[in-house]
């Protein structure tokens, strides 16, 4: 809700007569519309949770882009007569998105059914509960406008006199600080204020200190029990009180009250800052209006004084499996994958944006940037989102090793498509699906208000992260026997490289359903059958080329194997290993089905417990020996990229990964088309491979650096042979 302030004070002018000569009953039902029309601009943006403390009604209302462990304890004015919870949770919603803290809003008793000290005594009660619950003072924030910022000091104050502690500070908005109605501004501006009339705070004043609308009959006793400092504040002993931000209108008949109380502060010895805005009226941040847009941004600076400090940005060792990432990195090769989804609509930037900025918080171990210690790469949290891109020519361009140093993913976009483009050494492609669903659910809430539930691999935005999602899982199931590292060099598919390196990836699409009976008639499953026809293709590329039996390469293939169902992980970091099953051309000749059977028994051999915990026993003890702990990195890096050049990827053709079908909760299905997973080139081979499902569409995509799709051609032509349907989509120009 974002008006000008000539608009508003127009209207506001329009009907100051009519709500000056409302019923309470009419006041409260329109107090209650304001505030749902105050939320309606920014519930996309907030998480709601009913309470009942004490038999008071509160709403707890969470930012979805939280970023403060503070709590603003939010008191609604209303002349303590008008404002139940519909409106409390009004402006407590534009609190929580414009700062980004949870904002507990109380809907206290209200006079003249419930005279002072009801009010007080809720707003007490909901202080003692946040102390009860695990909020410190120094956490906690009072705010409030009019009533409810007068209800904020006197609330210090019986807090002073119950010894209990003092929160960090308070905002308050046109406080309400002087109920025997001293202040000279109250005819000064009598003309000027289209909010108010002097009349009517009369009428508040006596419901909530007598209990009745009808004056007083005895005037000395009316102005002593006004008096009360537990009741108008700027009679009390405001010394030792939390620092504070006033705001007010200098039109407004209640400008007397800001002053004073920030007189009275002063002399007491307490900060307080007051703010009068030239031209304008009572309570006018509540309307949000554009020209004063920067009152929000006054308040967050107010908080970030008197708020401890956030907590430092979380840094991590890279795991295992990453390490190899940044020192094998080349000028021409960065190890990138990248996971996408196309919509039903064109992706709305701005929303995405901030559906970014919720999940980045959620995802300290994806979300980050890598840095050189003396040692060892480390991970290091981002304090913000990246920016989000538009779509190059071909996916997975080069990221500089600078650009890593800022920011280790990317959000591209392009027409309905949403892409996250990952640098391998902060997850795989099992904890990269996690992030983009996550992401896409929160994107889907905001963008259609449709409630995502935490299912099917979409974590709680709001929630925060376990220890086990940021474990090295491969330091936890290291064992005691090792693995060898020696392998037949396989073949290589060669070609002539892109001059610019431009990167072409081809989609097969096909039916799930399809692959998935076609590989049960030969008994083995999808992956498998997918993985033969690949190494068949190979096979026959080596035909083409005149290569005789005797002279050919073996043929392999790296298929990762996910390890946390298998070792009872949760981590959102890399945990993979590979089984490399491959067939040698020089035994003569191979059909699919011996193909499809070979390549299930030897995965049946390689993808178990005890095999892939010999593999990681070998990667995590290279990295325990002492000798190798105390060398430099710039060293290390020379040691690493050596062996990587020497025997990482020559015993395999490429790799190929199948993250499978992907599910999303029910709520999301129906705005997604598509989703697809593309696997970086490797650095010394010339194609790798990415499967994916969701519905029944199977997407291959196949990528390469060199010109001729000799590849592509020749899996194309299997699967036909097999009587496979298949449409192709490239960008190869």
């Amino acid at each position: 809700m974002e008006l000008s302030r000539d608009f508003a004070r127009t209207q506001l002018l329009i009907f100051k007569p009519f709500v000056s000569s409302c019923s309470l009953e009419r006041t409260r039902k329109a107090q209650a519309r304001l505030g749902s029309l105050m939320a309606s601009s920014y519930k996309s943006n907030c998480k709601y949770e009913k309470k009942n403390i004490d038999d008071i009604e509160c709403a707890l209302i969470t930012p979805l882009d939280i970023i403060s462990k503070g709590v603003i304890l939010y008191l609604h004015g209303g002349g303590y007569t008008c404002g139940d919870l519909k409106y409390a949770r009004g402006f407590a919603t534009v609190l929580a998105s414009k700062c980004s803290m949870r904002v507990l809003a109380p809907a206290y008793r209200l006079a003249p059914e419930h005279p002072f000290p009801a009010a007080l005594d809720d707003a007490l009660a909901t202080y003692k509960y946040l102390l009860e619950n695990g909020s410190s003072p120094s956490d906690i924030v009072l705010c409030g406008e009019s009533a409810g910022g007068g209800l904020c000091y006197t609330l210090c104050l019986k807090l002073k006199q119950e010894k209990l502690p003092l929160p960090a500070g308070i905002i308050a908005i046109s406080p309400w600080s002087d109920l025997t109605l001293s202040g000279k501004t109250l005819e000064e501006n009598k003309h000027l204020d289209p909010t108010l009339e002097k009349e009517r705070l009369e009428y508040y004043a006596n419901c909530y200190v007598h209990g009745s609308p009808e004056n007083f009959s005895d005037a000395e006793l009316d102005k002593s029990l006004k008096s009360n400092p537990l009741i108008s504040p700027v009679f009390g002993d405001l010394s030792s009180m939390p620092p504070s931000i006033i705001f007010a209108g200098s039109d407004e008949i209640l400008l007397d009250d800001s002053r004073i109380l920030q007189e009275r502060l002063a002399a007491a010895g307490t900060r307080c800052q007051l703010i009068v805005t030239e031209g304008m009226w009572h309570v006018y941040p509540l309307f949000c209006l554009k020209e004063y847009a920067s009152d929000f941004d006054r308040m967050n600076a107010f908080l970030r004084t008197v708020l401890p400090p956030p907590e430092r940005l979380r840094w991590m060792r890279l795991d295992n499996a990453a390490k190899i990432y940044p020192a094998a990195r080349s000028r021409r090769w960065v190890n990138l994958f990248r996971l996408s989804a196309t919509l039903t609509e064109d992706v709305d930037k701005e929303v995405l944006k901030s559906a970014l900025d919720v999940t980045v918080r959620r995802f300290p171990s994806i979300a980050v940037r890598i840095k050189t210690g003396f040692f060892w790469y480390y991970l290091e949290e981002i304090p913000n989102a990246p920016e989000i891109m538009d779509e190059r020519s071909y996916p997975l361009s080069r990221i500089g090793f600078e650009k890593l140093q800022k920011c280790a993913f990317r959000v591209i976009v392009y027409k309905k498509r949403i892409a996250v483009e990952f640098f391998h050494s902060i997850t795989d492609g099992n904890g990269g699906l996690v992030f983009l669903k996550t992401l896409l659910a929160e994107y889907i809430q905001q963008k259609y208000n449709v409630e995502i539930p935490a299912t099917d691999g979409v974590l709680d935005r709001l929630e925060p992260p376990s220890e086990r999602e940021l474990e090295d899982s491969f330091q936890r199931t290291c064992g005691s026997v090792s693995a060898s590292r020696r392998g037949k060099t396989a073949y290589k598919i060669s070609g002539t490289p892109e001059s610019d390196s431009f990167l072409t990836n081809t989609a097969f699409i096909m039916s799930a359903a399809e692959i998935k009976a076609r590989a049960k008639e030969i008994g083995v499953t999808a992956n498998t059958f997918l993985a033969s026809a690949v190494m068949l293709a190979i096979i026959n590329i080596q035909k083409e080329r005149g290569i005789r039996e005797s002279r050919m390469k073996p043929v392999k293939l790296l298929l990762p194997v996910n390890l946390r169902k298998m070792f009872g992980s949760e981590s959102l970091r890399n945990f993979v290993l590979y089984a490399m099953p491959g067939v040698d051309p020089r035994l003569g000749e191979y059909s699919f089905e011996e193909i499809c059977k070979s390549v299930h028994h030897q995965m049946g051999l390689m993808a178990t417990p005890k095999e892939m915990q010999k593999m990681i026993t070998t990667n995590v003890k290279s990295e325990r020996i002492f000798a190798v702990k105390i060398l430099p990195l710039f060293i290390k890096n020379a040691v690493m990229k050596a062996v990587f050049n020497t025997v990482g990827e020559k015993t395999s053709c490429l790799s190929l990964s199948n993250l499978g079908p992907v599910k999303v909760p029910d709520q999301m299905a129906p705005f997604i088309e598509r989703m697809d997973f593309v696997l970086g080139i490797q650095a010394t081979r010339h194609h790798n491979c990415g499967i994916i499902t969701y519905g029944d569409t199977l997407v291959f995509n196949s990528i390469r650096n060199i010109r001729e799709p000799i590849l592509e051609r020749h899996l194309y032509a299997v699967l036909r042979d097999l009587g496979v349907h298949v449409k192709v989509e490239s960008n190869q120009r």
